[in-house]
């Protein structure tokens, strides 16, 4: 924990926590003496008003998660737009994310990736989303229910190829933090059963295939027929392709000294 959460939860007036008792815990642990009043996704919309009551009335207020960040796959986004909306100013205190810390423990690259939280638990709405993150071609970051972790393995083997790359993380930053990378064949057998804790998984990208020379040939001589010059079409199908223009333009001048 850094010193300057230490020092904000030192000086707020009243802390909004997804779970009182762990917050009073860490509280106490931290011998900090401020009043604590929960705000989970049940009551986010009726403790909202409250909160932005209390910021009004002058008191610093500090919103607290269990194990993640507030507003990421966790409550607190209504409560930020609201005292925002409010006019009041909101800050954050960075610590330590299951996203961004999988992501990197993955060693799939971080550049380019997609946060997608939890899958839909069932019906069109899950395969939808395992439609498309099938065709991902960046890292995708998931969070798993430690319940229905083997049943997201499966399913995403299913859609996505069992070659497909994937890391399971578990306990983040904890004392028995976990982390296994595989294929989603090999994490399906390695991960029958349910699980305890927080996980987090990194599915690498899809691997796009690269159309071989004679596949973007091929396509360079449909352009051609259509009307394309033969500069143009070799130009434009290597740029689609990644083959070398020069090796498509030669095939297709070949073509007219053979007719």
């Amino acid at each position: 924990m850094s010193e300057r959460l230490r020092d904000v939860l030192a000086g707020a007036d009243l802390v909004f926590a997804e779970d009182t008792r762990r917050t009073a815990k860490l509280l106490s642990h931290l011998v900090i003496r401020v009043g604590v009043v929960s705000l989970f996704s049940g009551n986010e919309q009726s403790r909202t008003q409250q909160l932005v009551d209390e910021v009004a009335s002058g008191k610093t207020v500090a919103l607290v998660s269990d194990a993640g960040m507030p507003t990421v796959s966790d409550p607190g986004a209504s409560a930020v737009r609201a005292v925002r909306e409010a006019g009041y100013p909101v800050t954050v205190i960075p610590g330590p994310s299951a996203a961004t810390t999988a992501l990197a423990l993955s060693g799939f690259g971080g550049d380019r990736f997609v946060f997608e939280g939890f899958l839909p638990r069932r019906g069109i709405a899950r395969t939808q989303r395992l439609d498309e993150i099938a065709a991902e071609q960046r890292a995708v970051v998931l969070f798993a229910s430690p319940n229905r972790l083997p049943k997201d393995l499966q399913d995403l083997e299913a859609r996505c190829g069992g070659a497909r790359e994937v890391a399971v993380m578990r306990e983040l930053t904890k004392l028995h933090e976990e982390s296994w990378v595989g294929s989603l064949e090999s994490a399906v057998e390695h991960w029958p059963e349910p699980v305890k804790g927080e996980v987090t998984l990194v599915l690498g990208p899809m691997e796009s295939e690269q159309p071989s020379q004679e596949d973007a040939i091929a396509s360079a001589r449909r352009l051609v027929a259509r009307g394309a010059t033969v500069s143009d079409a070799a130009k434009m199908t290597s740029v689609e392709t990644g083959v070398s223009r020069r090796t498509i333009y030669e095939a297709l001048l070949g073509d007219q000294d053979s007719s």
